[in-house]
C-alpha cells in the first residue's frame, strides 16, 4: 500500500512539474517573438536610413496603423515625412508623438525642427522654450541659433551656432548656416571665413564651396579660392562668381567668369548660356 501510495505521489509530482514547466511549443513561440522584435528594429532602421524616402512613409504608415500605441512607429514614420519633404504632414506626426506619454525632450526638438521647415518660426521658438535647459545638444542649439537668426537677435545666434559647433564631430553644415547667417548681415569676410571652415571640416559639402566664392565675390574678390572640386563644380562656381560680380556692377569681369564657366563644364552649362545671352542683350 505504502509503495502504491509512493507511486502515486511520484506521478501526481510529475504531472504538476509537466504543467508548470514550459512547453516546446512556447519556448519556440517566445524565441519567434524574440527574432521577430529584432528583424523589425533592424527592418525600420533600414527603411529610415536607406530606403526610398516615400517607400519608407508608406511602410510606416502601415506600421503604426497595425500598432498605433508604439511611439517607435511613430517616430518612424515622423523621420520619413521629413526625409520625403512633407513637411506639414511631418509636423502633424511629430506632434502625436510628442503627445505620447513617453514622448522625450528629443522629440520636441525635432518637432521644432518640423516646424521651422514648415517655415513656421514662431512656433518652433516656443516648442523649444518647453525644452529644459539641461538637454544640450547639437540639434537643439543649432535649431536655436536658426530661430534667433529669424528674429534678427545675433548676439544669441552667434552664442547658439558656437556651442553647436562644439557638440558635434561633424560641424560643416551648422558652420555653413553661421557663415550664410554672417552673409545677410552684411558681414562678407566674417562669411567667408566660416564658409572656409566648413570646407575644410567636409570637403564634400558643395553648398559651403558655393557659398564661399559667394561671400569672396560680394567683397570685390572674383579669384577663385584653392578648393578640392570636380569640373562640374569648377564651373557652377565659376557662374556664382560671375553673377556676383553682375551684381556688384563689374559687369566685364562677370562676363569673362560666366564664359569660363561654359568653357569649364563638361557638358552643356545652359545657365551660364543664359546669362551670358542675357548680358549680351542687356537683358540681365
Amino acid at each position: 500500500m505504502r509503495h502504491s501510495m509512493r507511486v502515486f505521489l511520484c506521478a501526481a509530482g510529475a504531472l504538476a512539474l509537466s504543467a508548470c514547466a514550459p512547453s516546446a511549443d512556447d519556448e519556440v513561440d517566445r524565441a519567434l517573438r524574440d527574432i521577430n522584435v529584432i528583424d523589425e528594429t533592424n527592418l525600420n532602421e533600414v527603411m529610415l536610413q536607406s530606403s526610398d524616402p516615400d517607400e519608407a512613409v508608406a511602410y510606416f504608415q502601415r506600421a503604426a496603423a497595425d500598432d498605433p500605441q508604439r511611439i517607435d512607429l511613430m517616430r518612424g514614420l515622423a523621420r520619413s515625412l521629413v526625409r520625403a519633404g512633407r513637411a506639414t504632414e511631418a509636423v502633424a506626426a511629430w506632434e502625436r508623438v510628442t503627445a505620447h506619454p513617453d514622448a522625450t525632450d528629443a522629440d520636441r526638438v525635432s518637432l521644432a525642427d518640423a516646424l521651422i521647415r514648415n517655415n513656421d518660426w514662431s512656433r518652433a521658438g516656443e516648442v523649444l522654450e518647453t525644452v529644459p535647459p539641461t538637454f544640450e545638444t547639437y540639434d537643439r542649439y543649432r535649431l536655436e541659433a536658426m530661430v534667433a537668426d529669424s528674429e534678427k537677435d545675433w548676439d544669441k545666434a552667434d552664442s547658439f551656432y558656437q556651442t553647436a559647433v562644439g557638440l558635434t564631430t561633424r560641424p560643416g553644415p551648422v558652420l555653413n548656416n553661421w557663415g550664410y547667417s554672417k552673409l545677410t548681415r552684411g558681414d562678407a569676410a566674417a562669411a567667408e571665413r566660416l564658409f572656409a571652415d566648413a570646407v575644410r571640416q567636409q570637403p564634400g559639402l558643395f553648398t559651403a564651396k558655393n557659398n564661399l566664392v559667394l561671400a569672396r565675390g560680394a567683397q570685390g574678390n572674383y579669384a577663385m579660392p584653392v578648393l578640392p572640386v570636380t569640373q562640374e563644380e569648377r564651373a557652377q562656381l565659376l557662374y556664382t562668381l560671375g553673377l556676383a560680380a553682375v551684381k556688384r556692377g563689374d559687369v566685364a569681369i562677370g562676363r569673362g567668369l560666366l564664359q569660363e564657366a561654359v568653357e569649364t563644364h563638361p557638358q552643356h552649362f545652359d545657365e551660364a548660356v543664359r546669362s551670358l545671352r542675357a548680358l549680351e542683350t542687356g537683358a540681365g
